[in-house]
């Protein structure tokens, strides 16, 4: 990385960034730590001071500077604004890098360094060009403190362009949706197993889920559900037969918001896990994964219908196509790499009536406004005439 004499990035030492990054376990950046994120940079291309260390997996880029960046000398940084909903902070620096801050950071091992490193191996690409890791040991302990990755210019979050998606009726995209998962699967189906990564009881952790969004939904929502849950028990009981399915190594959080549509396609982001489960198994079925981005798809159904002003049968209708058009790309994409075994089709329905309890549980632990959106899916599943049906 070559930056002008004079930049901020000379006046930062390791010293001084040291002390500013310790002191991001106690606050979000703020404008005091404008150039930290572009002095930091500038240091991985040297060796990093105990006690940081880097864990690199493809070379950085070079940055060039435009006339905005004269008066600095150094690549021009921004954030994502506040529009965009994130646990932690990212800065974009040179419209070329992203470096996520871990905010508070976030002690060792963590997903994200390991599947960044396997999926450079196995040649998976669909993603942002995932570039190094920083650590430190803070208190005695290893914390990751950032994850620094390529910048995908244009990107929009599934938040976005798929709910544009929903309102226009069109489903093109599903197809290639089921393709990227499908690769990411591969890929990450030759993921070393440890054999301390045993796997829970499925059926257990699905009926906890529904036990516990049946607690915290209240209201009228909570009465409904409640006359819902035995035929939703009925679904999860096909977990009770056990998972005959291989376990591979699964993205965890796997929904529409995770895949960025940007000038040159699409991405997958955020292999962090599922910030709402705790000590999740890092094995599971694909059908976990698969069952999260379809459940995901009747989400965005539902935002269509709240913020969009679309027709409810209109939405639930194209959530429907979408995810046939995705599950018949991601089969086919398996079947041609000689891996049908991947997906066990008969988890999916179990794996998402469990997700929708999740969905529940999150909005009543962290976002309210939310529950509309799995409490819309439910009753779109679980309407008079089909609870019926599901009885008989």
């Amino acid at each position: 990385m070559t930056l002008l004499p004079g930049s901020l990035v000379h006046v930062l030492n390791w010293d001084s960034i040291a002390r500013r990054l310790i002191s991001l376990g106690e606050r979000p950046l703020t404008a005091r730590d404008r150039g930290l994120t572009t002095a930091l940079l500038a240091r991985l291309a040297d060796e990093v001071p105990p006690p940081f260390a880097v864990r690199r997996f493809l070379p950085l880029p070079t940055f060039s500077h435009g006339p905005g960046d004269l008066h600095t000398g150094a690549p021009g940084e921004r954030d994502f604004g506040s529009h965009v909903d994130q646990t932690n902070y990212s800065v974009v620096v040179g419209e070329r890098v992203v470096v996520k801050w871990l905010t508070p950071p976030v002690p060792l091992p963590h997903p994200t360094p390991d599947i960044f490193a396997h999926l450079v191996d196995s040649g998976f690409n669909d993603t942002a060009p995932p570039y190094a890791a920083l650590t430190g040991v803070l208190q005695g302990r290893a914390h990751l403190l950032a994850l620094i990755t390529g910048y995908l210019p244009e990107a929009r979050d599934g938040w976005e362009w798929c709910v544009d998606e929903a309102v226009a009726g069109s489903t093109a995209f599903a197809g290639e949706l089921g393709r990227l998962t499908a690769d990411l699967h591969l890929a990450l189906s030759t993921f070393p197993r440890s054999q301390q990564d045993a796997p829970g009881d499925a059926a257990d952790r699905a009926n906890g889920a529904l036990a516990e969004a049946l607690e915290l939904t209240g209201g009228d929502d909570g009465a409904w559900l409640a006359s819902k849950a035995q035929v939703m028990r009925q679904e999860l009981a096909a977990l009770r037969n056990g998972i005959r399915t291989p376990l591979i190594r699964i993205h965890g959080d796997l929904h529409v918001g995770q895949i960025l549509r940007w000038r040159d396609g699409y991405a997958v982001i955020d292999f962090d896990g599922n910030p709402t489960v705790a000590g999740a198994d890092l094995h599971q079925p694909a059908a976990r994964d698969v069952a999260q981005l379809t459940t995901s798809l009747d989400h965005v159904a539902q935002v269509a219908i709240k913020r969009r002003s679309t027709p409810p049968d209109h939405a639930t209708a194209w959530a429907s196509r979408a995810r046939q058009a995705l599950l018949t790309a991601y089969r086919a994409r398996l079947a041609a790499r000689n891996r049908p075994d991947l997906l066990d089709e008969s988890l999916i329905r179990p794996f998402e009536v469990e997700q929708e309890c999740r969905e529940l549980i999150y909005a009543a632990r962290h976002l309210p406004r939310w529950r509309y959106a799995p409490m819309g899916v439910l009753r779109t599943w679980y309407g008079a005439e089909k609870h019926k049906e599901n009885i008989a």
